[in-house]
């Protein structure tokens, strides 16, 4: 039977350690502080940021919850990046995605303070990730490592193959798996013979964003799979299509009209010596990693030891 890697397990023991931290900062009269800004009200959004919000209490962390309009403009947005940028009370700054479709992305997250982008994503900080130098990383990509450091999984010589090529996920991901001596190769929408390459796998990272894209033919006997992928189906055909006598799943999918699944086929697991479950695995680690970046910018910030 393959391991399931229990990301709820993980994620509380980050946050233990984040708590720890928090009260032995508070010594030194600091409280590290996190703004969040979701703007206008998607449903979606509105539930991620409750539950930000409720981990930084929880925590011990200052948190403070911006809700501009969901018609602001990208300027009103600029100028209050502007403001919180300056505010020494604020250690890290969260701008929920998505946002509306008249705001510039890409402006208004390179607009903040690298020192305070807790979600890693500003071109400095992914330079300083690349260079291996000490920096805020994604925390999707920075969950991924603790998951397999913390499952005492072996990384070191490994060949490791992420499948997705995002800013965000695969190519940090690669990053981070390339400083701790793993072999990587990065694999996309356009790479030839893919299963070929994935079927090398001694950890498998899936983020390709498409619900189970990997299937059992394309993986190593006993790899490890990392399956970042979150998405929704909806439709019956599909849903038999991944799930056919999974009692558990089927009342799931019968109650709410659809269930979650990550980027690779649940058949594909049983191939595996260990795998992280979607839902239950690396989603889990993503706030735990934010609460973690929170206490890691005040710590820079102050040039405190890490």
């Amino acid at each position: 039977m393959p391991r399931v890697l229990n990301g709820a397990e993980i994620a509380a023991e980050i946050k233990q350690e984040v708590a720890a931290e928090v009260k032995a900062l508070a010594t030194h009269g600091i409280r590290p502080g996190l703004a969040v800004v979701l703007v206008g009200s998607v449903a979606a959004s509105v539930i991620y940021v409750r539950g930000k919000v409720q981990s930084c209490a929880d925590l011990g962390l200052y948190s403070e919850l911006i809700t501009p309009p969901a018609t602001v403009t990208t300027a009103e947005m600029l100028a209050l990046v502007a403001q919180l940028n300056a505010r020494e009370d604020l250690d890290g700054i969260l701008i929920q995605l998505p946002l509306p479709a008249q705001v510039d992305t890409k402006a208004l997250l390179d607009a903040i303070d690298p020192a305070k982008d807790v979600d890693g994503f500003h071109p400095i900080n992914a330079g300083r990730v690349q260079a291996g130098q000490p920096a805020l990383a994604p925390c999707t990509p920075a969950g991924v490592i603790e998951i397999l450091q913390r499952s005492a999984i072996p990384i070191s010589g490994q060949h490791a193959v992420v499948v997705g090529r995002s800013d965000i996920v695969g190519k940090p991901a690669a990053m981070l798996l390339l400083h701790q001596n793993a072999t990587v190769t990065i694999c996309h929408s356009k790479t030839r013979n893919l299963a070929e390459i994935t079927r090398q796998a001694d950890i498998l990272v899936a983020a390709i964003g498409r619900p189970g894209f990997i299937g059992a033919e394309m993986i190593k006997p006993g790899a490890t799979i990392i399956d970042v992928g979150i998405n929704r189906i909806a439709d019956r055909a599909q849903f038999e299509r991944f799930f056919a006598g999974n009692a558990k799943r089927e009342a799931a999918f019968n109650k709410r009209g659809s269930v979650v699944i990550g980027d690779v086929h649940p058949a594909a697991f049983e191939v595996s010596s260990a795998y992280t479950p979607v839902p239950g695995g690396v989603g889990l680690l993503t706030i735990a990693m934010l609460m973690a970046n929170t206490v890691r910018a005040a710590r820079m910030r102050r040039g405190m030891a890490l």
